[in-house]
């Protein structure tokens, strides 16, 4: 039976994720083939540097070695490039060569990913809604993180509560989960509730005790703070911090080309979706646009700062960019730096 056209349903196809500016978006913009390109990814892999907990230690080592619990097989001593420290004085007692006793990185890997889908995430202006371009990275890290024994789960939070899909190994288990996000139910603007980005990681602090790495997936937005200084922590810093003291974090910051850079386009109604604020802007006033670009840098200064205090990998990804060169550009510097940034508190161990 042939279709019955619909202008209205044609015209919102056009404007694809743009139609969020004019009301909340009723689907994700996003297939699930789409997410993440396998083919692209399969040579990558996350550095992990912080101790883990399983039964598979050393089932397999990654691309950056590092101290494990299980011992490997001794070898040669290489002067000048290993360390005295890890002398096997036995082998070297029965051979009278100078042996070393190398480790195997622990790499079994549980990741949990928070998805923040508060109705600040449901739009976007280039494509993608910044709450679909949280999943396709939810969906790159996956990829990277399929290991022998690595289960993958995650949390979406809702203004009203958190909706928890379990950790399970496989890609079979990813692709599932990935299904549930995409279609799970978008929040209309200005859905009441009380739960918050700081409460969010509070949950995920207590109900994962296990070590791990753990991804925060969010814009950061906080719609009742309107604090610009660096110096002032946002009410999420002090939870990722205490999340950051036994797993490895990485924090995706989710923004869109507007929020940083204000077109040109005249008298603009400007609106959070999470609460009443609502102000006419005369964009195409230099002195206001500035403004208003002046503070958007502020606030996300603010919050790389915040990240940085807490001790964790931040990676910021925009609706107007390719998210897969971004996580892997990401990736091969993390790999060189990830030990360096890692760093638990003073006086708590690795």
């Amino acid at each position: 039976m042939p279709r019955t056209p619909d202008p209205a349903a044609d015209r919102d196809a056009d404007l694809g994720a743009a139609i969020s500016l004019l009301r909340s978006p009723e689907r994700a913009t996003l297939p699930l083939h789409k997410l993440a390109p396998e083919a692209a990814l399969h040579r990558l892999e996350l550095t992990v540097v912080r101790r883990l907990e399983g039964f598979l230690h050393g089932d397999h080592l990654g691309l950056l070695p590092g101290p494990g619990s299980d011992m490997n097989d001794a070898r040669v001593y290489q002067p000048g490039q290993d360390d005295v420290r890890r002398m096997d004085w036995a082998v070297t007692a029965r051979t009278s060569v100078p042996h070393v006793r190398d480790t195997i990185a622990d790499r079994e890997l549980e990741v949990w990913a928070l998805l923040d889908a508060t109705p600040s995430m449901n739009w976007g202006t280039e494509g993608v809604t910044k709450r679909d371009l949280g999943i396709a990275a939810i969906a790159t890290l996956g990829f990277l993180s399929q290991r022998m024994g690595d289960r993958f789960g995650g949390m979406v939070m809702h203004p009203d509560g958190i909706r928890q899909l379990p950790a399970r190994s496989g890609r079979t288990a990813l692709y599932a989960l990935l299904r549930k996000l995409l279609d799970d139910p978008i929040v209309p603007d200005h859905a009441e509730g009380s739960m918050t980005l700081a409460r969010g990681i509070e949950r995920l602090v207590r109900t994962q005790p296990r070590r791990g790495m753990r991804v925060v997936v969010s814009d950061f937005l906080s719609p009742v703070d309107p604090e610009l200084n660096p110096n002032t922590p946002p009410d999420w810093e002090r939870p990722l911090r205490r999340l950051s003291v036994r797993n490895q974090v990485l924090c995706i910051e989710v923004v869109d080309a507007r929020e940083l850079d204000f077109p040109d386009m005249g008298e603009l109604l400007i609106r959070d979706p999470e609460s009443d604020f609502a102000r006419y802007v005369n964009t195409s006033d230099r002195v206001a646009r500035a403004r208003m670009n002046a503070a958007s840098a502020a606030q996300r200064d603010r919050i790389r700062q915040a990240m940085r205090r807490a001790g964790v990998g931040h990676l910021q990804l925009r609706t107007d960019r390719d998210w897969v060169q971004d996580i892997a550009r990401f990736v091969l510097t993390y790999r060189r730096t990830a030990g360096a940034l890692h760093q638990p508190p003073q006086g708590v161990a690795k």
